[in-house]
């Protein structure tokens, strides 16, 4: 078939040019199809190109809040607000006891310047331990200047199974250094009142060694005629349970161990012997008497076992 001479025929539709979805007569110029004076000749009408059709989108629906899946496990539960800490009550000071002045001595009180501390006197042993070697003690021994007081005591202190102390009055005595009253130059008020501080103060000694489990032995020169004074005082001093003996040689041995001795505590044989026949009063008064006249100190200290063992399986009364 010819056609008549006229427009020229559209090109082929060509994919890429152009905008996409347009009509294929939108690729070249010229005036629109539409114009009448666009239309071919002899009739002829172009063939239309269907325009693809878009399905119209859906709106979308409402949003719904899901939560979020999450895989089973065990049930944690809610951690606890932490419990209010108590408040911390203030430090309290312990009052202070009021100040409370010691008693004051009693006017019939003439053992001493100072009362002893409130505590448990010391009490005889029980007689069922009669072992003197191993039993706790408290022995006083009596005698004149010479008797031998000081070295049996310390050696009878040395050799006891249990521990022991030695205390004598003479070196508690001469503690003073300034002031000493020493009796060999008169015996007086001064004098006295030394005595029985040393005495006090040896009580006092006993008595602390006595409540930590240590024995004592303890030596003075007492007179039996002033009881009250020597032998009543170590009894307050110390406590019931102290044991007196009496260590009294005869005068012939007491003036030979004085006529050793020296410094003050040599006394002449006239003193010597007045004491010593002042002392003679012990016989008969109950207490234990050991004439060491031919004993050494260690004889006289195994003597002094055998009287203590005596002593306390049946206590001396004084």
């Amino acid at each position: 078939m010819q056609h008549a001479v006229g427009s020229p025929l559209p090109p082929p539709h060509q994919w890429g040019h152009g905008p996409v979805g347009g009509a294929p007569a939108a690729q070249h110029s010229g005036p629109h199809p539409s114009h009448p004076r666009a239309q071919p000749a002899l009739g002829f009408t172009p063939p239309q190109v269907p325009q693809p059709q878009v399905p119209p989108v859906p709106p979308a629906p409402p949003a719904v809040h899901q939560p979020a899946p999450h895989a089973p496990g065990p049930h944690v539960p809610a951690p606890h607000p932490p419990a209010p800490r108590p408040p911390v009550p203030p430090v309290q000071q312990p009052p202070v006891p009021p100040y409370s002045p010691p008693p004051r001595q009693a006017p019939g009180d003439v053992t001493g310047h100072v009362p002893l501390p409130s505590g448990e006197p010391f009490a005889a042993p029980a007689p069922a331990a009669p072992d003197p070697a191993t039993t706790m003690l408290a022995v006083l021994l009596i005698g004149p200047a010479g008797a031998g007081k000081t070295s049996v005591a310390k050696y009878w202190a040395d050799h006891r199974r249990v521990p022991t102390a030695h205390i004598s009055l003479d070196d508690v005595r001469e503690w003073v250094r300034s002031g000493f009253a020493d009796p060999q130059r008169g015996w007086n008020d001064n004098s006295e009142a030394q005595y029985r501080l040393a005495r006090r103060t040896c009580g006092f000694a006993a008595r602390n060694f006595l409540a930590n489990g240590i024995s004592c032995i303890l030596d003075d020169a007492i007179f039996p005629d002033r009881p009250a004074v020597g032998l009543g005082g170590w009894k307050r001093h110390v406590g019931p349970g102290l044991l007196p003996v009496v260590l009294l040689p005869g005068l012939e041995v007491v003036l030979e161990r004085n006529a050793e001795r020296s410094g003050n505590r040599r006394l002449t044989d006239e003193e010597v012997a007045r004491i010593h026949g002042r002392m003679a009063g012990w016989y008969g008064s109950g207490l234990p008497i050991i004439d060491n006249s031919q004993l050494d100190v260690e004889s006289t200290a195994r003597v002094l076992d055998e009287v203590l063992a005596t002593a306390i399986a049946s206590p001396p009364k004084w």
